[in-house]
């Protein structure tokens, strides 16, 4: 069976087509970095998910990736509980890519990715100096996926069909 990887982006901010946030969503920037929670959120959202490239990575792997001052961490909670997380990577030319973004299982469909998904880009487009937002999902990721990123105004860009 082959995978699909699409790779969508946004070159305006005012692509942007909002859901509205939840009043019992909180989404909270890791203002401190601290990469062991970004290995936790990774594991926690993305086991579902097989997200493995990595669960082998050392403290020095991840403390380089999160402590990189061209990286952000969002944190989204519901009712004291992780609900999911999404993170930020920007490029010299101002690109930010949606490096990690998803829910918690235990929220799946409870109607928060779409209003977590706006509050990611709208992040994005708030850093001063973007110049695009991308992200890239695949064919195994949630089954509603490429669909909230299109709904959220992202347009594809790229497909890559690996066997």
């Amino acid at each position: 069976m082959s995978t699909i990887t699409y790779y969508l982006e946004m070159q305006h901010p005012e692509q942007i087509r909002a859901k509205v946030l939840p009043a019992d969503l909180s989404v909270v920037e890791c203002a401190h970095k601290q990469f062991q929670l970004n290995r936790f959120l990774y594991q926690l959202v993305g086991e579902p998910w097989q997200w493995t490239d990595k669960l082998s990575w050392t403290d020095a792997q991840w403390r380089a990736l999160i402590e990189q001052p061209n990286h952000r961490t969002w944190v989204a909670y519901h009712q004291g509980a992780i609900a999911g997380y999404y993170e930020l990577l920007r490029d010299a030319d101002g690109a930010v890519e949606i490096l990690y973004f998803g829910l918690a299982e235990a929220f799946f469909g409870q109607g928060f990715g779409g209003p977590l998904l706006t509050h990611a880009l709208q992040s994005a487009w708030t850093w001063p100096g973007t110049t695009r937002v991308w992200v890239h999902t695949c064919s195994l990721d949630h089954p509603s996926a490429l669909a909230n990123y299109q709904a959220r105004g992202l347009q594809i860009y790229r497909e890559e069909v690996t066997p």
